[in-house]
């Protein structure tokens, strides 16, 4: 039997798209004799015609991703597009290494292991970009006799 009509009717009156009403197989001469809105209404209350749940995607795989993510999985070469500095910016990179060279040589400067006109040097050749790590900060200030005795 065709039942289109009663199942556009029906979804209409459910607020459903047309998939997700369901007829009883039990009862379909009962939904094929429905002709108007008013008796498909009177099927849906008997519960002849009901709406199906709605269906999700599911979030399981998703969050055992994050939690392997979280761990620091899955960052291999295979998964990385783009280069190195659109992953870490330049910008950053420079950032957070000027910061703790600037904080180092403050420290050096209050502790007055330096003194001011040495720091002033120093500062204007990190600024430059001229030291790579405060490691390579201690081994110019040792190499060229800045430390004060």
């Amino acid at each position: 039997m065709d039942l289109k009509t009663q199942r556009r009717m029906a979804a209409e009156i459910l607020g459903v798209g047309i998939e997700r009403v369901w007829i009883d197989p039990e009862k379909i001469s009962e939904v094929a004799n429905a002709v108007t809105k008013d008796d498909v209404r009177r099927l849906i209350k008997e519960g002849v015609i009901k709406k199906k749940p709605e269906k999700g995607t599911s979030r399981h795989r998703a969050r055992i991703r994050a939690i392997k993510k979280a761990k620091g999985r899955r960052r291999g070469h295979g998964r990385r597009k783009g280069k190195k500095t659109a992953r870490y910016p330049r910008k950053e990179k420079w950032m957070s290494l000027i910061r703790a060279l600037r904080k180092e040589l403050k420290t050096l400067k209050d502790t007055r292991k330096i003194k001011r006109s040495a720091y002033r040097k120093l500062y204007l050749l990190a600024k430059g970009g001229f030291f790579r790590s405060k490691a390579h900060l201690h081994a110019y200030i040792k190499e060229h006799g800045l430390l004060r005795r």
